[in-house]
């Protein structure tokens, strides 16, 4: 289901900075309302909870928000109820730890709890999630794969994200992990698709009209597939290394932006323009 989209994405490559400048985190608490921030902060993909949860709620705290509550998400039944509901929709920003991406889908996939996160970021709250919680925001996403090996059809495998990120594919701690390969693979299934891979300690905004602005210590790489020539990803056999011409590839630091809907980089100037 497509709902209108006015709030904004902060798609974190995991591992970032929680001990010196916080620029992610903080940019985050900013986007999502600073000192009248109410954020809510969703540990179901993790599998220590009780301990994730508290680092960021205490991070989040001491960066200015007002508020900063944890929802302890583990099942289904936890995903439907209305308590949970009402905590998302009084928050301005809403917060993905990371984990296991499939946690995430498989216990909030069709809840009312993911209603109410597709409500408030039709309402303009702020959404952000770090490694596993940045995979899950695409409609498609990444959720197992070897790294090291070559391209192949049997790297990677996929499933069905929230769908908070229209015709992207995201993979995290990309550079550090060498996930090159996972999506060029992903972007040959689809070249539609954009492929997005987010370094660690970096993240992007996606704004409303499908620019996104890269912000961290690292870098973005975006694989653009829309010309590609030849791939023999249909006709391959699961372990034959796969073959593609004429992809697209970006690589973008903080001070760049890239625009989705045109597929275009562009510098951002100082003014923030």
């Amino acid at each position: 289901m497509t709902t209108e989209k006015t709030g904004s994405l902060v798609i974190i490559g995991g591992n970032e900075d929680k001990t010196n400048e916080c620029t992610i985190l903080r940019k985050f608490i900013e986007l999502a309302g600073g000192r009248q921030a109410r954020i809510a902060i969703l540990t179901t993909a993790t599998e220590l909870p009780r301990e994730v949860g508290d680092e960021y709620r205490s991070l989040f705290t001491e960066l200015g928000a007002a508020s900063a509550g944890i929802l302890y998400i583990a099942n289904r039944e936890a995903a439907n109820d209305f308590h949970q509901v009402s905590e998302i929709e009084q928050a301005t920003g809403i917060f993905f730890t990371g984990g296991d991406q499939l946690r995430l889908t498989s216990i909030l996939g069709g809840s009312r709890v993911d209603k109410a996160i597709r409500r408030a970021y039709g309402k303009g709250a702020i959404i952000a999630g770090t490694s596993a919680g940045a995979s899950v925001m695409s409609d498609t996403m990444i959720v197992g794969g070897d790294s090291s090996d070559t391209p192949k059809k049997s790297t990677i495998s996929m499933a069905h994200g929230m769908d908070l990120l229209e015709d992207v594919v995201i993979d995290q701690h990309f550079a550090q992990r060498g996930r090159i390969n996972r999506l060029l693979g992903a972007v040959a299934q689809n070249p539609y698709v954009l492929g997005v891979g987010v370094d660690e300690d970096t993240a992007v905004i996606v704004a409303p009209d499908g620019k996104m602005e890269v912000i961290g210590s690292q870098t973005v790489t975006v694989v653009d597939g829309k010309n590609i020539i030849h791939s023999n990803i249909s006709e391959s056999k699961p372990n034959e290394s796969l073959a593609i011409t004429n992809v697209m590839l970006h690589i973008l630091p903080v001070g760049f932006g890239f625009d989705i809907r045109r597929r275009i980089p562009y510098l951002i100037k100082e003014d923030g323009k």
